[in-house]
């Protein structure tokens, strides 16, 4: 499995020769030009995780790909999304991918909650060898390889991200959602995950525009 982080919470996962693109939003950079993807997956409908102004050329470029998404963005779009809820399972090329979570985290009680999928890739095996979940704590029920993990979010402490870390015990943690985050403080919260996480789990920093082989 290949991960290339475009920054906050974009990356592009391919897995056994499947190419999906994850919440391609206003704070991440160099997911433009992107060709042959199979599939697009959209968690929410926040702008940091679908950007309404690069969203119509980022589809322009990959006709082909898959468009997947929570259920109320696939309500809100006028491109033709599949709504994803949680528990549905799907396949792109030999990917099973399986829906799970529902709701984004609580940000205030007088905002209202809106949906949010968590996106589980892997084979019925092993279906959660990559974990997205956007901007939910959700637990995920099977063992998880790889957990794209929040790091730092308007809707969460770190203490919570940390009990998060430690509730899903991933094989591999890999921080994203930090694009509201200094640079320099950035390190604070990697530092916190590294030192507060399961013994046995590895936190592996991807950092903008670069990839890493899981």
């Amino acid at each position: 499995m290949r991960i290339a982080h475009f920054g906050h919470s974009c990356v592009l996962v391919e897995i056994d020769g499947v190419k999906i693109l994850f919440d391609p939003g206003n704070f991440s950079h160099g997911f433009e030009g992107l060709t042959g993807l199979d599939a697009i997956a959209i968690t929410h409908q926040h702008p940091d995780h679908i950007d309404p102004a690069r969203i119509g050329a980022l589809l322009e470029n990959n006709p082909q790909a898959r468009l997947l998404s929570d259920p109320q963005t696939a309500q809100l779009r006028e491109e033709p999304w599949e709504a994803v809820h949680a528990g549905n399972v799907l396949s792109v090329g030999g990917v099973q991918i399986t829906g799970g979570g529902g709701r984004h985290a609580v940000i205030h009680p007088d905002i209202p909650v809106i949906d949010n999928t968590v996106f589980q890739l892997g084979t019925p095996q092993d279906p959660a060898r990559f974990v997205h979940p956007g901007d939910s704590l959700w637990v995920p029920p099977s063992p998880v390889g790889v957990l794209a993990i929040p790091a730092a979010a308007p809707w969460m402490r770190l203490s919570e991200a940390v009990d998060y870390l430690r509730a899903v015990s991933p094989r591999t943690a890999m921080p994203i959602h930090y694009g509201i985050i200094e640079p320099a403080a950035q390190g604070i919260y990697f530092g916190r995950l590294r030192e507060m996480g399961p013994a046995d789990t590895e936190l592996a920093i991807v950092t903008p525009e670069t990839d890493a082989e899981f």
